[in-house]
């Protein structure tokens, strides 16, 4: 048996995702997610991540993966520390907004917005706010 993907967002669907389970031989693995954040989040989180790069607040320059990993850690998203290599120093890991559902996404774009707000960051986007449809 080949990978299946359902979104359930019908009725149909969820009786078609009944059937494959029903059909699916023993050892099969389901799994069931919330879905993933959308294209739309992620462009805004590094848009939003580069203006705040770019504006230095605190008189932090930090490239925009090491702002991701701050605000990753502000909301208490799981990271390791991991040794550093031939003795180097030790660095964090597993910063992966890809692994984000849309409400955790929502979360870290309004936390981006907020601290940048708070320090006085230009955002690249006129309006300057999240639309509904970044946060959903």
């Amino acid at each position: 048996m080949t990978g299946q993907t359902i979104i359930l967002s019908t009725p149909r669907q969820r009786q078609l995702a009944h059937g494959l389970i029903e059909r699916a031989p023993l050892g099969v693995v389901v799994t069931i997610k919330e879905a993933s954040r959308t294209p739309d989040q992620n462009a805004r989180m590094w848009a939003m991540l580069s203006d705040i790069s770019r504006a230095k607040p605190e008189g932090r320059v930090w490239p925009t993966e090491v702002w991701k990993a701050g605000f990753m850690s502000m909301l208490e998203h799981e990271y390791l520390w991991q040794p550093g290599l031939d003795g180097g120093m030790s660095f964090p890991a597993g910063f992966r907004s890809s692994r984000l559902n849309k409400a955790q996404m929502a979360d870290l774009i309004t936390c981006i917005q907020e601290y940048g707000d708070r320090h006085g960051v230009t955002w690249s986007d006129s309006s300057g706010n999240c639309t509904e449809k970044d946060q959903a």
